[in-house]
This record gives structure tokens, sequence and C-alpha cells, in this order.
């Protein structure tokens, strides 16, 4: 009888199903007897041999896509150093040829083998031979098809007699890239293996080892090895700026992590072309946020785009997802943390495949690289078709500098009524690209040409006349500033500033966008930033042209390095200060993309608020919240606002701890200022402190990093003088900048005054020789007559020393110095003091009014005397519990005051 489908039940995939039916089977000599009981028929085992065979092809073409076969077209694995005999085959099957049969590949002026029979440790009999360079040696390698091309290098010191390869400095460059600069492996111990991915687009593909001078090269094995186009895409998202990177194909990688996310280690033998996967536990920040799972890779599912080429199914079959954390609506991320070299750029890819879902469209999470939102809301369900259980990847690019000194990558919920609230990664790879002169390794060219100063002679050149060009008006401008000098007018003491008539010469710039599409990896985009990554509400122009009253000259609140801030009325009647960039300014769109990188991420009680931005039309406008009692010296001295008691400022300068603090330990890296000064210090409504200005902020250094160097900036006075010699910058140069401040907040002086005396001109210093007299008492604000207690007054001036400690390493953290600070103010409020006849200190604001105004007199007289005496003759502040310090003494010390 003819085969239908009730007769085929058994093969539900070539014939329809029909329940109901009720088979039996038999057999008889050569013959399979299916039998509906119904129908009876005879099934000869020849044709459901030939039904099968059917069945099998029309599901392999129904299966994974044809990209899973993939053939090598370029398959060329050497021992090298390996003598003759048999050839070495690997665990996986792979076989490596000898020394001897890849010699038409080398062209070496020597002939220098090691060999050792076995090593305990090594993993693999590769590294048992090395071939030795004393001069240079080339391998060149016929290529059968162009295209992408794994380059495997072995590297292990063995013991060689005629030189001792853990001293061996050497490079390696193929004909257009740099893959090794100056490489060494100088522990005899340990095995590297270094797997590059270079796009060959000659027939030919060579490979030189270069030895320093009186130093060897050696190589224990090389594989070369055809790769499929699809692995790497000519396009990819840029992480910053945000927009669409292309031209990748040109670039040359180095593989730096290749992590089987909640997962083992996944040997050559068992992906899909010869990869390593390692597990990611040594990288998981916190073991108690994650928590691994797994299923069977034979339920991975690959749509359409997709192919096991690029990750095999045993990487998509394991995961990490949010661990339990026994709360109805759990909110934290499970982070990566991958150390990286930071002068390179870096793709990165994400592989994802939703194994924990039992619907579709109930998993939605947001991934984050570097603090900053690298995919927002993904939905696996819908990137892949509506499939559960299929394989998906990411592939992001982070520019030099962005990538810092490590790449962070996070996973966490949206915080939206979406579905379940979860989150997973499968996969992570992380890929080193080369930079602008084909180097993967050091900053020079396989030419000699430097990364980004586009290697010819002409551009030295123009460098060099650039420079003639900046001296020449270097020169021309200290003319300019000695005219003006000479010029000046007589009350230019009185201004608030010397810099509008010292210095009216400004450098230009016609454009800002100029500088912003300059960066990044090709990107389009004119703009610096975009909403989607989270950096507050973008303004329009019109907006706050509204809001400020086109630019009104009387809402100007305040003027610094980077231009002036306006008070602003947005339309929610909310107040606002409103920061416009001056074009003439030296400060740019570095500072701009660095405050809004650095407020987007940080919320505080004590840092001033980022509301949002603007960047229309070459502007750069910055909108914080309304600090409605401005900066905090304006409370202490240079002007004529009543000054602030004792109680207060030590008040405001917890806050501005408590600030720093969190700046520097509650980020996943920290932050460093660079930049604390009392101007930087704003006064809310209450009095409450907060940390503002952070455009010259900087990522503090990494977990095997003890510095970050950098070119000195910050306010003169503040500077730390480590800092300042060794242009090497760390948490500890805040500190230093806080221990001034304190001393401003006691002295009521500025950091830097050059009207007074050489030795009074810098205030640390001078404030700390009178420390070491034990006379600080003696430097005091006179307008806090009597209302420091002595006890808190020692803790105080003791937090400011250890801050202005020489050494970085002797200062302590700002934790340290909150808490003392914090011990001050209970020493403070537990015996506010007295004065000598037994009545509180003068409170209230008339008398601390009067004071003021006498302290202020006497400041300028000194101010004018050239010719004073080095000691200043300031009035005491201090009262202890036995009333030492008597009121007309303090009066009549502050008659004879000299020297301010």
């Amino acid at each position: 009888m003819p085969l239908n489908a009730s007769s085929l039940y058994v093969f539900p995939n070539l014939f329809d199903l029909m329940p109901g039916r009720n088979w039996e089977f038999s057999s008889t000599g050569d013959e399979l007897v299916m039998k509906d009981r119904a129908m009876e028929p005879r099934l000869c085992l020849r044709a459901v041999a030939a039904l099968l065979a059917s069945f099998f092809f029309t599901a392999l073409a129904q299966g994974p896509p044809a990209a899973t076969r993939f053939t090598l077209a370029d398959n060329i694995l050497i021992d090298c150093g390996a003598a003759g005999g048999a050839a070495a085959t690997m665990p996986d099957g792979r076989v490596f040829k000898t020394d001897a049969q890849s010699s038409p590949f080398l062209a070496a002026s020597d002939q220098l083998l090691a060999s050792v029979p076995s090593v305990a440790g090594v993993p693999s009999p590769l590294y048992f031979n090395a071939r030795v360079f004393r001069a240079a040696a080339t391998y060149t390698f016929q290529v059968s098809r162009p295209g992408w091309h794994w380059i495997r290098l072995h590297f292990f010191p063995l013991p060689f007699p005629d030189f001792n390869l853990t001293s061996a400095v050497f490079s390696v460059t193929t004909d257009d890239f740099v893959l090794l600069h100056s490489f060494n492996l100088d522990d005899p111990s340990k095995w590297l293996l270094k797997e590059f991915l270079i796009n060959a687009t000659k027939d030919r593909l060579s490979l030189h080892f270069s030895p320093m001078r009186n130093s060897a090269a050696f190589i224990n094995a090389i594989e070369v090895v055809s790769s499929p186009d699809i692995l790497v895409s000519d396009s990819a998202t840029s992480l910053f700026p945000v927009g669409e990177v292309s031209g990748l194909s040109g670039y040359a990688y180095l593989t730096a992590y290749r992590l089987n996310v909640g997962g083992s280690t996944i040997t050559s033998a068992n992906d899909t072309l010869g990869r390593q996967w390692s597990p990611d536990d040594p990288y998981l920040l916190s073991h108690s946020t994650g928590k691994s799972i797994s299923v069977e890779p034979k339920i991975v599912k690959y749509p359409d785009g997709e192919s096991p080429l690029i990750a095999p199914p045993s990487v998509y079959a394991s995961a990490v997802k949010m661990a339990d954390a026994r709360v109805d609506s759990p909110n934290f991320n499970v982070t990566w943390k991958l150390d990286i070299d930071s002068a390179f750029g870096y793709l990165v890819r994400l592989h994802f495949c939703d194994i924990i879902s039992k619907s579709l469209n109930d998993l939605y999470f947001n991934v984050y690289i570097n603090g900053l939102t690298a995919i927002s809301g993904l939905d696996l369900s819908t990137v892949t078709g509506g499939q559960l259980a299929s394989a998906y990847f990411k592939d992001i690019v982070l520019n030099a500098s962005l990538a810092s000194d490590r790449i962070t990558v996070q996973i966490g919920p949206m915080n939206e009524d979406t579905g379940r609230i979860d989150a997973l990664l499968n996969g992570v790879e992380v890929f080193k690209m080369s930079n602008s002169v084909g180097s993967l390794d050091g900053e020079f060219g396989v030419d000699g040409s430097r990364a980004d100063d586009g290697g010819g002679g002409h551009n030295r050149k123009v460098v060099a006349a650039v420079g003639f060009a900046m001296m020449f008006g270097a020169f021309a401008g200290l003319g300019a500033m000695a005219v003006k000098w000479y010029r000046r007018p007589e009350d230019w003491r009185k201004r608030n500033s010397f810099s509008s008539w010292l210095l009216p010469i400004h450098t230009t710039q016609s454009s800002f966008t100029a500088s912003k599409t300059g960066s990044g990896f090709g990107s389009k985009s004119g703009y610096t930033f975009s909403s989607t990554l989270g950096l507050g509400r973008y303004f329009s122009l019109a907006e706050l042209l509204e809001a400020t009253k086109n630019w009104d000259s009387n809402a100007i609140i305040g003027v610094g390095g980077f231009g002036n801030v306006y008070l602003g009325e947005l339309d929610d009647g909310t107040k606002a200060a409103v920061k416009r960039g001056n074009p003439h300014s030296e400060q740019g769109i570095t500072e701009f993309q660095t405050e809004i990188q650095m407020l987007s991420k940080l919320r505080h009680r004590h840092l001033v608020s980022l509301i949002g931005y603007c960047d229309e039309n070459s502007e750069m406008i910055l909108v914080y919240e309304f600090m409605a009692n401005g900066p905090f010296r304006d409370h202490i001295y240079g002007s004529s606002l009543p000054p602030l008691m004792w109680k207060q400022r030590l008040e405001i300068c917890i806050g501005a701890a408590r600030g720093l603090h969190y700046l520097h330990t509650g980020t996943a890296q920290g932050i460093i200022h660079r930049d604390v000064k009392t101007t930087n210090i704003l006064l809310d409504e209450n009095f409450v402190a907060k940390v503002s200005d952070f455009g010259l902020s900087k990522d503090a250094p990494g977990m095997n990093q003890t510095h970050v160097s950098t070119a000195v900036k910050g306010s003169f006075g503040y500077l730390d003088p480590e800092y300042f010699r060794r242009q090497q910058l760390t948490d500890k140069s805040d500190v230093y900048s806080f221990g001034v401040v304190l001393l401003e907040t006691l002295c009521a002086r500025p950091a830097l005054d050059p009207a007074l005396p050489r030795e009074q001109v810098n205030l640390a210093e001078w404030a700390m020789q009178w420390r070491k007299k034990g006379l600080i008492e003696k430097i005091v604000d006179p307008r806090l007559l009597g209302s420091i207690n002595k006890d808190s007054l020692n803790k105080f001036v003791e937090a400011a020393e250890k801050c202005l400690a020489e050494h970085g390493v002797d200062r302590p953290s700002m934790g340290d110095v909150l808490w003392n600070l914090e011990y001050s103010l209970q020493l403070q409020e537990a015996n506010p003091p007295v004065g000598e006849d037994g009545k509180q200190a003068p409170a209230n604001e008339q008398e601390r009014n009067k004071l003021g105004n006498e302290f202020r007199e006497h400041e300028e007289a000194g101010r004018n005397d050239s010719h004073s005496s080095a000691a200043p003759a300031v009035m005491p502040a201090v009262s202890d519990d036995s009333g030492t310090a008597a009121a007309n003494e303090l009066f009549a010390q502050l008659a004879r005051m000299q020297g301010r």
C-alpha cells in the first residue's frame, strides 16, 4: 500500500499527525511491519531507511544556518622548534607541523632550537619546543582566500643554554600592524597565548620577529587560521558619543577577554572556531548579586542573522542572572570588572539568550558599560524574532577616552512595571582595537610613526612651525601684559579680580562643534550627548533664552573660568543656575563633557545636582539646581555678607567633606575632583554645603594603580605640591586642597594673597608656621571672638595639618577627615565657650558686623603697608573653659593688627 499520512504517524515532521490512531509494530525478515489497526498497511525496511534519510537532510536544511559549515581555507599550524619525528597532535585533533616541515615559511639567519622533554603544569606539548632568533626573522604564508584570519602565538620561556629567554625582549609585526612591541615574558613558569584577528587583504601574510639589540626573540607555536567574514561586522554601536561606528574591518584586534558567563571552561575542541572560553568567576565583582544558571545546549536556537560561528550553543546555554534578594522590588546591578590598557579603544561583544523566561515579552533589563547605558530596556523576545532560548549578541565600541583603565559591564532591572524583575548575561568578549598607526601594543606603527601625529615629516614641520608661532605669541602676550601692568588703575587692589584688566587677550574658537565631531570612531553625530544616556534634561536654546530673559546681565550671579552663571526660571517655575560657556574661555568642550558625564552618574545631598544641558548652535550650557546662598567664600571673607559663626562653618566643612568622601568612595572606581576650593562649595537656602564644578574631575586610579598621570590642573594655592611636582594625581590631592579650605574657614583670608609680605602669601605655609609655634589662635578670624572651644579648635587644626602633609601617603582619607571634623563639632556643641566676664561670646549680628567692619578696615590698611612687620598681630579668637582670653586684650591687639 502506498505511504500516506495515516500509515506514517512516527514521522510527524514529514506528515501531519493523526491522533486517535492505534499503531502496532512487528518484524518479519527484512521487513518492518507498521499496522494501523484500521488500515493494516505494510512498510518495507528499505523504504523506511530512504524516508529517514529524506527526513535527516530536510531537518538539516531547516536547522542551523549554512554559516555553521565553515571550511578553513587556510589552516597553518606550526610547532616551532620541534625537530624531526612525529608531528604534534592536539587533544582536539589538530595536527601541527614540525620545524623541518615548516621551513619553507621561514626566512632566518640562524637556526637555534630549544626543547625540553616536559614541563610540569604546562598544558600543551606545544610549549616543550621553541625557535629562537638572535637576529630579525620572518615567517611568510600564502593566503588562499583573503579575509579575516586568526593569528595565535604561543610563548613559554624554555631553558636555553645560549640565552636566558626570560630576558628576551622583542617585537612582532605584520606588514601593516604591530602585534607586540618590546614584548618580554620574565616568568619562567608562565605560558602565554596571544590571539589576534587580522583582516588579510593580500595574498601573503608575513610575521616579523625583531629582537631588541643584544637580545633575542622566540616563539613556541604559530597558528594562522581562516575566520568567517561574519565574525566581525564593519559597523557597531559607539557608546560615547552615541551613534554608529563604521570601518571596523580596517582594524586589527587582540583578544583581551572571552568569558563563558555562568559556565565552565570551553576548550578549543568544543568551540566552533577553535577558541577557548574562560569562566567569569574571577571578574564578577560581588558573587552574592549573581546566580549561575544553565540548560541543555541543544535547546539553544539561532534565529536569522545569528550563527554558532559567533559563539557555540554551550555559551548561550549558561548565564548569570540577578540573585534572589528576598525583597519585593530588587534594585541592584550585577557587575563584572575587566582590567585593560587605557591607551586603546575596545570592541565589547555581549552575548544574550533568554533561558530563564517561561513566556515571551516578560523580561526587560538594562545593560551598562563603564557607568553609561549601553542597552536600555533590552527585550530579547523582540530582537530574536519572538523565540525563547534564542542567541543574540551586541557589539559596542569604547574609544580610548571612555575606556579608562578598566571596563565595567553591568546588568540590572528597568525599574518599570514591565514583567519579571531580572536580568541576565551569557557571554562577554573584549577585543583591543589597533590605534591610529595600526599598533596593538605601544604608540608606534610599523613605519615608526607615532599615534595621532600623522606619522609624516610634513606634519612634524607643521608642528615645529606652530610651536615657533606659539612662542612668538607668548612673548607678544607677555609684552602686552607688561604694558597693561604699567598702566594699571590705582584702585586695582580693591577690584574683585585683576584678570579683567590684566588679561584682556583671549584665544577665540570659531565653533565648539568642530571639536565635538572629531571624537569617537567615525561618528557622524554633530552632538556630544544624547538624552538616551541618562544625562538629564536636554534644553533647547530658546528655553534657556526665555529662562534667563535673553541672557540679561542683571541676572548674572557668578563668573567663573567656564563663563557667566545666570539665575534663570524654568518653565515649571523652578529657579536654576544656568552656566553658559564662554567661547573665549580656556575651558571648553572637554570640561563641558566631563561635567555632564560626572554629574549624570552622581547623586548626593552634598553635591550640586545637574538638571540638564544644551549644546545647540555650538553653545555649551549647563543647568544646575539654584544655590541661594552662593559660594562659601563669600560668607567668610571678601564680601559684605554677615560672617558665619564657628558652628556654622564647621557644619559647612562637614557637608563638603561628606560630598568629597562620596566622590572618592561612592562609585565603582572613585572620582577625584581636582579643583576643591571655597568658591566651589556652594550653600543652599539652609546653608547646606554642596560641592560643585566637576569640569576638571578625573576617574581615580584603578585597582592595580597608585595614581593617574595627567597634566597639572587646578587652582594655585590649593594645588597639592606633590601632584604639581610629579604630575601624579591621587585622591589625596583633593585632601590637600580641602586642608587649605579648612584654613580659609578658620583664618578668613585667601589661599594666595600676593599683596601680603612674602612669608604670608601662601596661607598653608604661613598657618603651619604658626601651628609649629603653638600659636595658631593668633591667626584665627577675629570675628570669631571667643566663640571657639579650644578643644574643638585643636581637633580642627589637627585635621587641617594632616591634610597638608607633604607626601600623599601621609595624608588621611576624606573619611578620616570627616570623622575629625564631626568630632570637632561635638566638642564645640558639648561645651560652648564663654568670655572672661562670664558672658556668652558675641553672637548677635550687630556685634559681629561691627567687629567685621573693623577687621576689614585694618585688613585693608595692612595690605597697603608694604613695609609691615612679618609677624601678624592678629587677635586670638579662642576661649578655653578657664576664660584665659580677655576681651580688652583682644581689642587692643586688633587695633595694632598689621601685615594683612
